[in-house]
C-alpha cells in the first residue's frame, strides 16, 4: 500500500472516506466538499454508523464513519478495520482519509493501522485469487504538525501486527520452529538486530533440559531463537521472552478438547517476534535482548512422561505431572538463560499459558504477574491506551508450596483445579534468579480468538504493540 501525506493535488478522486464524532447538531461536510449539511435523522456520527453517497458527477464517492461522542483508541481502530475488510468493493485504486482538526495523533494512528490490519485475509492457502493492496494509493488529510510522523508510526505498528497474524494463524506444519527461526533471522537481517539459533545439539551442550524435554516427542527440530537488537545509544536494556510451543497436543496428557486451535499456542512467540521487528523498525533506544525457545509439543515413543524428573538450565530439577504443562518448562529455560547471559534491567516473559487465565478474565484481558509495582502501573496504563488490557494478580509467597516436590526442586503442575494462572506464574518465579523487576503476561484469552473479522478463530497479535508502547514510554 503506497502511502502519502496531505498531497498537493486538491481533487479528490475515488473513495473519500470521512470520520465524524456524534453530534447533536446537523452533520456538515467540510468546505472542501461543498459544506453539505445532513439532518442528525440521516446521520448523526453515532458509533457504527455510515452513510455513502456520490458527486454529482460520479466522479467521487464519500464514505461517512461515525465513532460516537468519545471513542477510544480501539474504537477507532477497530472502526477502520472494520471498513477495509467489510466494504472491499468500495475500495478502487485511490483512497482518501480525511482528518477533522479535533482528531489528534493517536486517533490518526489509531485509524491508518486499523485501514492497513483490515487488508488481512485469513485464506492463505485458498486457491482462488486475492486482492493485492499493494498497489493501493491512500492519502491522507490532516491538520496535525506532525502528521506524517503519525502515519509512519502507524504504518510499522500494523506491518508488526500483520507479521504476528500471519505467523500464528499459518497451520503447524509450516510455522514449525524452525519457521519461526527461519523468520527470525530475515527479521533480523531487514530491521537491523542479531539473531543466534541454538538446534537440539548446542541447546544439549548448554544444558537446557527443561526445554530439549518438551520436543523430545515430536521430529521437528526445536529451535531457541537468541535476539538482541542494540543501539548506540540505548538507555536501558529489557529482556523478552516469548513461548513458542507451534503445536500443543498435551503429550501424553493428551488435550480432550480444543486441540484444532492450538497452532496458537505459540502466541507468545509471535508476539516477542513481532515486537522485535517494531521496535527496531522504529529505531527506539532502548536495548532488547529476546529468547524465543520453540517447540512441538507431541506424541511419540521417545516423549516425556508424567513423573520423569528432568533437568533445566538453571539447574534445579523439575517433576513432571502433567505433560500438558509444558510452556511454563521452556519458559523456565529461557528465563534462566536470558538473566544469566544478558542480565536485563526487566525481564518480561508473555505466553499463552493457562486456561486459568481465560476462567478469570474471558477474552478481554491478560493476566499479569509482577515483582516490580512500577512496571505493574506502566504495563496497564500503556495497555489501557491501545485496548491490549492487562490486570495484575497476587504473586503471594503462600502459592509457592503448591509447587513443592518431593522427589525435585519443583513440579512443573500442582495438580488443582483452582489458582491455576498464578500457580504457574510461581513456577517461573523460581527461574528468574530473583530478579528484581520481571513479570509475566498470561495471554491464554486474548491472543487468538473469535471477532467480526473471520468466521473461525484467529490470531489478535496481542502483545506487539503493547510491547513496544512500554519501551518507547518508559
Amino acid at each position: 500500500m503506497k502511502i502519502q501525506v496531505n498531497p498537493s493535488k486538491k481533487s479528490f478522486k475515488g473513495l473519500v472516506i470521512i470520520p465524524f464524532l456524534e453530534s447533536e447538531v446537523n452533520i456538515k461536510l467540510p468546505e472542501k466538499f461543498g459544506n453539505k449539511e445532513f439532518s442528525s435523522k440521516i446521520f448523526s456520527g453515532k458509533k457504527d454508523s455510515t452513510l455513502l453517497f456520490e458527486s454529482e458527477d460520479k466522479n467521487t464517492s464519500y464514505y461517512l464513519i461515525g465513532l460516537g461522542k468519545d471513542p477510544d483508541y480501539q474504537v477507532v481502530k477497530k472502526t477502520f478495520r472494520r471498513f477495509t475488510a467489510k466494504q472491499e468493493s468500495l475500495i478502487d485504486s485511490e483512497v482518501h482519509i480525511y482528518f477533522h482538526e479535533v482528531m489528534d495523533s493517536a486517533f490518526v494512528e489509531a485509524a491508518v493501522s486499523g485501514y492497513i490490519l483490515g487488508t488481512y485475509r485469513l485464506g492463505h492457502f485458498k486457491s482462488e485469487e486475492k486482492r493485492d493492496f499493494s498497489a493501493l494509493q491512500l492519502y491522507i488529510h490532516s491538520p496535525l504538525n506532525k502528521v506524517n510522523e503519525d502515519v509512519e508510526k502507524a504504518q510499522k505498528i500494523a506491518n508488526a501486527q500483520l507479521e504476528t497474524f500471519k505467523l500464528v494463524d499459518l497451520p503447524p506444519n509450516i510455522a514449525t520452529p524452525e519457521h519461526l527461526a527461519d523468520w527470525a533471522k530475515s527479521s533480523g537481517k531487514q530491521y537491523g538486530f542479531s539473531v543466534k539459533v541454538l538446534d537440539r545439539k548446542k541447546a544439549q551442550k548448554e544444558k537446557l533440559d527443561a526445554f530439549l524435554a518438551v520436543s523430545q516427542g515430536s521430529i521437528k527440530e526445536p529451535q531457541f531463537i537468541i535476539m538482541t537488537y542494540k543501539p548506540k545509544k540505548a538507555n536501558k536494556h529489557i529482556g523478552l521472552v516469548g513461548k513458542g510451543v507451534t503445536f500443543d497436543t498435551g503429550g501424553l496428557n493428551i488435550k480432550t478438547q480444543g486441540m484444532v486451535h492450538m497452532k496458537c499456542d505459540m502466541g507468545g512467540a509471535a508476539a516477542v517476534l513481532g515486537a522485535m521487528q517494531l521496535i527496531a523498525d522504529m529505531k527506539l533506544p532502548v536495548q532488547v535482548s529476546a529468547i524465543v525457545p520453540c517447540v512441538e509439543n507431541s506424541v511419540d515413543n521417545h516423549a516425556f512422561l508424567p513423573s520423569d524428573v528432568i533437568g533445566s538450565y538453571s539447574g534445579k530439577t523439575i517433576e513432571i505431572i502433567d505433560t500438558d504443562a509444558e510452556g511454563r518448562l521452556i519458559l523456565a529455560d529461557g528465563l534462566s538463560y536470558l538473566v544469566k547471559n544478558f542480565k536485563p534491567d526487566t525481564v518480561i516473559d508473555i505466553a499463552t499459558l493457562t486456561g486459568s487465565t481465560v476462567g478469570t478474565f474471558g477474552y478481554e484481558c491478560a493476566a499479569l504477574f509482577t515483582n516490580d509495582q512500577e512496571l505493574s502501573k506502566n504495563l496497564q496504563n500503556e495497555g489501557e491506551k491501545i485496548g491490549e488490557r492487562v490486570w495484575q494478580l497476587p504473586l503471594w509467597e503462600c502459592y509457592r508450596s503448591e509447587m513443592d516436590s518431593e522427589i525435585a526442586d519443583i513440579k512443573n503442575f500442582h495438580g488443582k483445579p483452582y489458582a491455576g494462572a498464578i500457580t504457574a506464574a510461581k513456577f517461573l518465579e523460581v527461574f528468574t534468579e530473583n530478579h528484581p523487576s520481571w513479570a509475566h503476561i498470561d495471554i491464554a484469552g486474548t491472543a487468538f480468538g473469535d471477532s467480526e473479522f473471520s468466521k473461525t478463530k484467529h490470531a489478535t497479535a496481542f502483545g506487539v504493540h503493547l510491547l513496544f508502547k512500554l519501551l518507547e514510554n518508559h
